[in-house]
């Protein structure tokens, strides 16, 4: 990969050891997928925030990372592991919060801007069609390749952050218009669609392949919901929906895969593997102001029943817009900002939990040893109204 001489003093360390590690993970993954020079990037969003999932190796790397250097470009942070102000009442544990936020401080240390969210699109972190950025949270990127039409590669936490501390990432992959044609035709036949089970069935189907939609007309929350799905069912980071997302440069798809109500019946009934839930959550992605209102003026002037434990989760951004919609919600469960539940220690307390999210189905039962009862969101309702 061709260094200008600027990049190449980085990597000498001639600019401290924080961005030559850096520039020492960029080099490697442009030799890995062949890129021919490094790209400057408008923003970053990174993962690898919750203690749970990183530990005392991904903490180490950050205090290492964050003695000398900064990120130079907008740069906003993932869920972490607890609500950082409302975490005793989850049941976390004094030294995971402590440790939980020794992370975030190095992050904001490192000039990260902490509002801990899965879809920092949505308030903070909002690119332009066109811009080459670098993100990594699968669902969060998808969105951004797909229904706002920036470019970015399906990006680990740390290369997200070399690429944030450097302002530049490689250019291979999405990052090339090339490569961002569809290769896959998914005509919807369905009547009853839910979008969660949508991109259930896609993500197995297609695996990373970009798929092109027609037959559908999804919000940007049902776009938010598809997108999760897919990245989190296959590996999807960029998606068409004709009619709504930008359009692509080629259409000549080169499969076509019709999908009506039976499959996705048939998607639905393996997305549950349990029937009693000591949890019902939403939220995975985090909820929008949209959402937190539709969920609010159905539950109005309803009466919770039973004590199965409920949270609602989203960003403080989201939160601090929706005060009188989220104190309805307050009366049937807690809401929760900052992080979600595949991402905090909910096996310490729960064994199964009820979601409307196709994403949460895919990670609950490996990162969380969940059994995991899926349901239409007006289901889960009423299993607690």
């Amino acid at each position: 990969m061709f260094l200008t001489r600027d990049e190449e003093q980085i990597l000498a360390g001639e600019f401290g050891e924080g961005k030559k590690k850096a520039m020492e993970l960029l080099v490697a993954l442009g030799d890995i997928y062949k890129a021919e020079k490094l790209i400057p990037i408008t923003s970053a969003h990174l993962s690898g925030v919750s203690y749970k999932t990183i530990g005392e190796g991904g903490i180490s790397f950050l205090e290492e990372m964050s003695k000398d250097s900064k990120v130079c470009v907008p740069t906003t942070l993932n869920p972490p592991g607890m609500d950082r102000e409302k975490w005793k009442g989850m049941g976390i544990s004094e030294h995971f919060a402590d440790r939980q936020h020794k992370i975030i401080s190095c992050y904001e240390k490192l000039g990260v801007t902490s509002n801990c969210s899965c879809t920092p699109y949505l308030d903070i972190n909002i690119p332009k069609i066109g811009e080459h950025v670098s993100w990594a949270e699968s669902s969060a990127l998808s969105y951004v390749n797909s229904v706002i039409g920036a470019k970015t590669n399906r990006e680990g936490g740390p290369g997200a952050l070399a690429a944030a501390i450097l302002g530049k990432t490689p250019e291979y992959g999405l990052h090339l218009s090339e490569n961002r044609n569809p290769s896959i035709l998914i005509d919807v036949k369905a009547s009853d669609i839910n979008y969660s089970v949508l991109g259930q069935a896609v993500g197995q189907l297609g695996g990373g392949r970009i798929p092109y939609f027609k037959g559908i007309k999804p919000t940007n929350d049902q776009l938010k919901t598809l997108a999760a799905a897919m990245a989190a069912a296959g590996s999807v980071a960029l998606f068409y929906v004709d009619g709504v997302t930008p359009v692509p440069a080629d259409i000549s798809e080169t499969e076509k895969i019709s999908i009506d109500d039976k499959d996705l019946q048939t998607v639905r009934d393996k997305m549950s593997s349990g029937d009693d839930p000591e949890l019902i959550a939403l939220g995975c992605p985090h909820l929008s102001c949209e959402e937190i209102h539709s969920l609010a003026s159905k539950l109005k002037g309803k009466s919770k029943k039973g004590d199965t434990e409920v949270w609602f989760c989203t960003s403080r951004c989201t939160a601090a817009k929706c005060k009188k919609d989220l104190d309805v919600l307050s009366k049937f469960g807690n809401v929760i900002c900052d992080t979600c539940m595949i991402v905090t220690p909910i096996e310490e307390r729960f064994k199964c939990t009820a979601v409307d999210s196709g994403k949460a189905c895919n990670y609950l039962p490996t990162l969380c040893s969940q059994k995991v009862v899926f349901r239409d969101t007006d289901d889960l309702l009423e299993m607690i109204q």
